[in-house]
């Protein structure tokens, strides 16, 4: 099993190709779509799974709840982006302008989970623990994978 580290890192790499690829396509293409079916789809169960095993357990300290905060609260930001995104037209000028803001913001919080909180993560989440938390985060991703759509409609509902 991968520590939880290595488990973000590696969520985070194909995220970053992903925003490439996805940056490097035109229109409603094919391609384009695909990319974006796979990023939305992986971001959006990281961003919970990472909430839920990663994130919960800096809140117990109080000196890691200030980045922990930071930190969810922008997947929340990057969540609303992604559901506008995912509404647009692929094709017009303004899914891209989105899409750039997107690919920004996103880039910034990936540099500045493995950069700044990991580095306080691990006085909480130490060696002993890498690869339990990497096991129980990956775990959660898949369930959260399958519940994507279901949360989706009741947050329609609200």
């Amino acid at each position: 099993m991968p520590s939880i580290y290595d488990a973000i890192r590696k969520d985070h790499d194909r995220h970053r190709d992903l925003l490439a690829t996805i940056a490097e396509t035109e229109g409603d293409s094919a391609a384009r779509r695909e990319a974006w079916d796979e990023f939305y789809k992986d971001v959006k169960s990281h961003s919970a799974a990472e909430e839920e095993t990663f994130y919960s357990k800096l809140l117990s300290q109080t000196w890691g709840q200030d980045a922990a905060r930071h930190s969810v609260h922008e997947h929340a930001e990057m969540d609303e982006i992604l559901e506008e995104l995912r509404e647009m037209d692929m094709s017009s000028p303004g899914w891209l302008t989105r899409f750039k803001t997107l690919k920004h913001d996103y880039e910034h919080h990936m540099d500045e989970e493995e950069n700044e909180v990991f580095e306080r993560a691990k006085k909480v989440i130490g060696a002993e623990e890498n690869e339990g938390f990497g096991d129980r985060f990956l775990t959660r991703k898949e369930k959260e994978l399958g519940l994507i759509e279901k949360k989706r409609e009741d947050a329609l509902e609200d």
